[in-house]
């Protein structure tokens, strides 16, 4: 491989750490801002208010690692992807190894005859290996631990205020529980210890938290001044980045992210400026038993394609 393909190479893999990172930090935003939860002015909300904050949010920290990892809860569901790519939709299933994903639509179609052949083959290819399985959801893991990590900072790295007036979301279900709104931005005491938590020194926002379940239901946060990543030699993100998240009880006790909104400018590796849009869309939940992943895949082959 020549320098420029290993130049090219390690700046397409930066910029995905950076996404994930950014991505995740807004995401773990929520584990600081799961602070007192009651009505305004009850007892209980009296009660919950005098305890300190950091704890609430230590605890809520250890609960929402639960978001990522999801132990013992697995799930099968339509994932819609819009970014550098195209525009695609999986079908996707979680088993205990790892996401398995067979793409089914492409650019707001159903996949051609030959596009589909292409697609069985690769997802026939992954049965009969799992070492390349296992490359294939080691990118996966990765983000997993960063998101993690994150959520470990978060206490220490972010400030937190209730917003004024409380303002609810438009879309909320007519007599529906009054949701907790609180404001967040960087803490100028804390200095991000590794370069994929260097996105939360720049990052502030709002949260809208679920009174009961103690989980976000939506973030939305901007860069609202550039981050230098490896004093900018590694990367460089401008400001004016903004990031929306919605989360949802999917099933039972799982809950997961059902929308990702970001928008970026970043200079990865001191090469060029790239503008990245991304969205993502998780639907139609269902809950699946923990099953291998070879047995996962061929449930996602016997079953038809979209016919719109």
């Amino acid at each position: 491989m020549g320098k420029a393909a290993v130049c090219a190479a390690r700046e397409l893999r930066m910029q995905g750490r950076l996404r994930a990172a950014l991505r995740f930090a807004c995401l773990m935003a929520i584990v600081g801002a799961s602070l007192p939860c009651a009505a305004s002015g009850s007892e209980e909300a009296a009660a919950l208010l005098s305890e300190p904050a950091r704890q609430w949010a230590v605890d809520c920290a250890n609960n929402e690692v639960l978001v990522i990892q999801h132990p013992g809860s697995y799930l099968r569901y339509r994932f819609h992807e819009v970014g550098e790519k195209g525009d695609r939709v999986r079908d996707q299933i979680e088993t205990p190894e790892g996401t398995v994903a067979r793409l089914i639509e492409r650019d707001g179609r159903p996949l051609t005859a030959d596009e589909d052949a292409a697609e069985r083959d690769r997802l026939k290819a992954l049965v009969d290996s799992p070492s390349d399985f296992a490359r294939h959801v080691r990118h996966e893991d990765e983000n997993k631990k960063i998101g993690v990590r994150l959520i470990r900072m978060m206490p220490d790295a972010m400030l937190w205020s209730y917003a004024p007036g409380q303002p609810q979301l438009p879309n909320q279900p007519a007599g529906s529980q009054a949701m907790v709104v609180l404001d967040f931005k960087p803490n100028p005491k804390w200095s991000a210890p590794d370069f994929e938590s260097e996105p939360l020194t720049g990052l502030e926002g709002r949260v809208w938290i679920d009174v009961r379940a103690r989980r976000m239901v939506h973030l939305e946060g901007n860069l609202f001044h550039a981050v230098n990543i490896g004093w900018g030699m590694v990367a460089h993100i401008y400001p004016g980045g903004t990031v929306s998240l919605q989360q949802t009880n999917a099933t039972g006790e799982r809950w997961i992210v059902t929308h990702i909104m970001e928008q970026l400018t970043v200079r990865a590796l001191m090469v060029k400026n790239v503008k990245q849009r991304l969205v993502y869309d998780a639907t139609d939940f269902r809950a699946v038993p923990a099953m291998k992943y070879q047995e996962a895949v061929r449930m996602l082959l016997d079953s038809p394609l979209p016919s719109r």
